[in-house]
């Protein structure tokens, strides 16, 4: 043997089935060493036994929320319509008592009408010993400080009289800005035309600072005066 000749290297020389136990033996201890690590890190989580069991409880506690949400929703609906019908019985009752209300001053418009035609016919009837034109309703009213109206009920106070033709003229009295005012119809006179009875109305506007004190009225067949009344306001 020379320094020339090749380099030989010695190795032990181990039979396989001891090589696979050696290798079973070190994969075991690593399994063991991983399954220790695993359960330590569960208990240094907090994951014990009993996260599966909270867990489930989580989920069955969210099931229970969810169908309480639920009622509490239809609940919710149920209240809104519940105030919605409510609603619309306030403004139905808003409305009748509207239409109540317009109804009774429709009434109370009918039966001053009804007063004011009783009290229309019973002016018709003739006063004892009275014939010919007789005015028998004279009635004025100042409306708002600047007009007048007036209202004249004529009759003829005899059975199946013939027919009046002739002429109403009206005669206002009064103040105006301290000194004395007088106005009549315009035209001078309205005429006037009935058998039995004849009623006449108008308006009369005033000049400003006026104020009313009396009001005439006669009933002319031409020159002829056939009847005059007057009152004071």
């Amino acid at each position: 043997m020379t320094v020339s000749a090749p380099r030989m290297s010695v190795r032990s020389a181990l039979p396989w089935p001891f090589r696979w136990a050696v290798l079973a033996i070190v994969l075991g201890f690593c399994a063991a060493i991983g399954l220790w690590a695993f359960e330590f890190g569960k208990d240094i989580a907090g994951l014990d036994g009993d996260t599966k069991e909270e867990l489930q409880q989580l989920r069955s506690e969210l099931v229970s929320l969810r169908a309480q949400v639920v009622t509490l929703t239809a609940q919710r609906d149920q209240a809104q319509l519940i105030a919605n019908t409510s609603g619309t019985m306030m403004t139905s009752e808003k409305v009748a008592q509207e239409r109540l209300a317009s109804l009774n001053k429709q009434l109370e418009a009918e039966i001053q009408s009804l007063r004011d035609d009783l009290g229309f016919f019973e002016k018709l009837i003739p006063s004892a010993g009275v014939e010919g034109i007789v005015i028998r309703g004279l009635q004025a009213e100042v409306r708002n400080g600047h007009e007048i109206r007036w209202q004249v009920l004529v009759i003829q106070a005899r059975k199946n009289p013939p027919e009046f033709n002739g002429r109403l003229e009206l005669t206002f009295t009064g103040v105006q800005n301290g000194k004395p005012w007088m106005a009549t119809l315009p035209g001078g006179g309205q005429a006037i035309k009935l058998k039995q009875y004849g009623r006449l109305e108008g308006v009369l506007e005033l000049p400003p600072a006026t104020q009313i004190k009396g009001v005439g009225a006669k009933v002319m067949d031409g020159a002829v005066t056939k009847a005059v009344q007057s009152i004071k306001l």
